[in-house]
C-alpha cells in the first residue's frame, strides 16, 4: 500500500505540524530515538518553502527552487549528526556586481581567488575598498567560527552567548553587531565606495527583513547570512543539486527510514489541550490524533493560532505579538529561452550566472537610495528603484533544465510593501514585473525578450503558496535574535516549537529542528 493510501493513525508519540526542513530534521531524530512519529503537511508536497517545483505552464519540464534558492547556513555538525549528505555545487564566482554600460565599465565578479578579488577592487574601486573588504572578511570569519556552536544549543541572551562563545577581543563588536544596524557595522571598515557598502547591506543585512539599513537588529541578520560553513563553501552559499527540494527529499527519506510516517494534504485545524497539557491535534476534516507531544514546525503564529485561547503563557503571546511582522520580499521566478548577456563584461570573462547578481541603484548615493526604498515600503509605495538579487542556477546545475534547454531564473527583490497602498498586488504585479525586467535590461539588454514564463510571488502570494503567516520568509524577523525568538518549549506542557521562527534564525538551517528534538528527548527522558 502506498503512503498516500495509508490511513492516518489516531495515536502517536509525536505529531509534527508541517514538513519544512526543520520538521523533517526533528522527525529523523525523534524516530531514531524509538518514538512513533507522524508528520502532517497541509500542502500536497513536502518541504515547506524548501522545494523544487515545475511552476511554468509554458515550460512544464523546467525545474525551479521557488522558495529558498541556496543552501548556506546549515551547520556541517548537523549533517554529521544525521549521517546524511546533501549534494551541493560550489558557485565560482559567487558574487557579480555589474554596472550599466559597455565592456570595460566597472564590475566585480568575486570567486575563490582572493588575489583576483583584490585586483578587481583596486582596479574598479580603490585600494582602500580592497583593504576594507579583507578586514571585513577576517572579522566576520572569526565571529562565524566563534558563534557556530551556539546554533546547536538552547538559546541564551546575547550577553550570555558573548561570554560563553565569543573571543574576548570581539565580544563588544559582537554585541554591537547583533543589537545594531548593518549600516553602522559596515561603516566601521572605511569603505570608500557606497556601492560596495550597499551590496553587502542588501544581500546580508536586509535579506528577508521588514527593516531598513539603519534599523537595530539588521546587524544580526548580516551575521546570520555570513554563517556559511559547509565543507568547501569558504563562507559562501552553495547550490543544492537538483534544487532545494533535494534537501527536503533527503531528510524525508531518512525520516521514513527511521520509521516516521509523513502525510501530505493533512491540514491541522487545532491543537487539543487536556488537563493543562497538549494532547494531540484535530485535522481540518475532523479526525483527531492523540499524542504525547505536539511539535509546531509551522511558523510560530500558525502554531499559536491552533491552541485554545489562554492556553499559552500570556508573556509568550505578548512577546511574540510584539515582534510580529509581515514579509516585504517579492520573488519572481522566471523561465528563460536563453541566457542574458551583460554589457559590462569583456569577452572571455568567467560565466556570471551561478553567482548572486546584484542589481543596485547606481545614481547619486546608493545608501541614500536604500533609505528611500525603505521609506517607500513603509508608506505602501512600490519602490521605483528596488534592489534585486538575480539568480540563474541552471548553468551550474543543468539537471533543472528541460529537454529544450530553457533556463530557470529568479529575481529576489528587497523591499516591497505587503500590500500597495490604495491598490492591490493583483492590480500592480504585472506592471511591476515589467519594471523589474526593464531594470535587468539596463545591465543585460534584451533580457525581457528572453522571458517565456513568469511565476511572481508577492508577500501575500508567499503566504498563500507556502503557508507562512504574513508571507515572512524568516517566520520571525531576523532582527529578533537568540532567546527573543519563539522558544522550543512553549510553556504549555507537551507543546513545542521548532521552525525558522525559533533560535537560531530564519533560513534553511535545520538547527531549530535538531534543538527542539533534543529538548523533547530530554523532557521525556528518552
Amino acid at each position: 500500500m502506498s503512503l498516500a493510501m495509508t490511513p492516518i493513525p489516531d495515536r502517536a508519540d509525536v505529531v509534527i505540524i508541517g514538513s519544512g526542513h526543520n520538521g523533517l530534521v526533528s522527525a529523523i531524530l525523534l524516530a531514531r530515538a524509538g518514538l512513533d512519529v507522524i508528520v502532517l503537511e497541509a500542502a500536497s508536497v513536502l518541504g515547506g518553502a524548501t522545494r523544487t517545483e515545475h511552476p511554468f505552464a509554458k515550460v512544464p519540464g523546467l525545474g525551479q527552487s521557488t522558495g529558498s534558492y541556496l543552501l548556506g547556513l546549515m551547520p556541517p555538525e548537523l549533517l554529521r549528526t544525521l549521517d546524511l549528505t546533501i549534494p551541493v555545487l560550489r558557485r565560482d564566482p559567487h558574487y557579480f556586481l555589474p554596472t550599466p554600460g559597455p565592456a570595460g565599465s566597472p564590475y566585480l565578479l568575486f570567486g575563490r581567488d582572493p588575489a583576483d578579488t583584490r585586483a578587481q577592487l583596486e582596479k574598479f574601486f580603490s585600494a582602500r575598498d580592497a583593504a576594507a573588504d579583507e578586514a571585513l572578511a577576517v572579522e566576520i570569519g572569526a565571529l562565524r567560527a566563534d558563534l557556530a556552536p551556539a546554533w546547536l544549543e538552547e538559546p541564551a541572551s546575547v550577553e550570555e552567548i558573548a561570554d560563553r562563545h565569543i573571543r574576548p577581543q570581539l565580544q563588544s563588536t559582537f554585541l554591537d553587531l547583533v543589537r545594531g544596524s548593518v549600516a553602522s557595522y559596515l561603516g566601521r571598515f572605511g569603505f570608500s565606495s557606497e556601492l560596495l557598502v550597499s551590496m553587502y547591506a542588501v544581500t546580508d543585512g536586509l535579506s528577508g527583513l521588514n527593516a531598513g539599513p539603519d534599523d537595530p537588529g539588521t546587524g544580526h541578520n548580516f551575521l546570520v547570512h555570513n554563517m556559511c560553513r559547509l565543507p568547501g563553501a569558504d563562507g559562501t552559499w552553495m547550490i543544492a543539486q537538483g534544487g532545494m527540494g533535494t534537501v527536503s527529499r533527503t531528510f524525508a527519506d531518512a525520516a521514513r527510514a527511521a520509521g516516521a510516517r509523513l502525510f501530505t494534504d493533512a491540514r491541522v485545524s487545532a491543537v487539543t489541550v487536556d488537563g493543562g497539557a497538549a494532547s494531540g491535534v484535530v485535522l481540518a476534516d475532523g479526525r483527531q490524533i492523540a499524542a504525547r507531544v505536539v511539535v509546531g514546525s509551522c511558523d510560530p503564529y500558525q502554531l499559536m493560532g491552533l491552541v485554545p485561547d489562554g492556553a499559552l503563557p500570556p508573556a509568550l503571546t505578548e512577546r511574540m505579538t510584539a515582534v510580529r511582522r509581515t514579509g516585504t520580499t517579492l520573488k519572481v521566478n522566471l523561465a528563460l529561452r536563453d541566457l542574458p548577456d551583460f554589457s559590462c563584461l569583456p569577452a572571455g570573462s568567467p560565466s556570471p550566472f551561478g553567482a548572486t547578481i546584484h542589481l543596485l541603484p547606481h545614481s547619486g548615493s546608493p545608501m541614500a537610495s536604500l533609505r528611500e526604498m525603505w521609506a517607500d515600503v513603509q508608506a505602501g509605495r512600490l519602490p521605483s528603484e528596488p534592489t534585486i538579487e538575480w539568480y540563474v542556477h541552471t548553468t551550474v546545475d543543468p539537471s533543472l533544465q528541460d529537454p529544450e534547454g530553457h533556463h530557470s531564473s529568479a529575481l529576489f527583490v528587497q523591499s516591497v510593501p505587503f500590500q500597495p497602498a490604495g491598490s492591490s498586488w493583483d492590480a500592480e504585479i504585472d506592471g511591476y514585473v515589467r519594471k523589474l525586467l526593464e531594470i535587468c535590461d539596463r545591465y543585460a539588454p534584451g533580457t525581457s525578450d528572453l522571458v517565456v514564463d513568469a511565476m511572481p510571488l508577492t508577500p501575500p502570494g508567499i503566504e498563500e503558496h507556502f503557508g507562512i503567516t504574513g508571507g515572512h520568509i524568516h517566520h520571525v524577523d531576523n532582527t529578533v535574535a537568540f532567546d527573543k525568538r519563539m522558544p522550543y518549549s512553549t510553556g504549555l506542557d507537551g507543546l513545542y516549537a521548532g521552525s525558522a521562527g525559533a533560535h537560531p534564525a530564519g533560513s534553511v538551517i535545520g538547527a531549530a529542528g535538531h534543538n527542539v528534538a533534543r529538548r523533547i528527548l530530554k523532557d521525556l527522558a528518552v
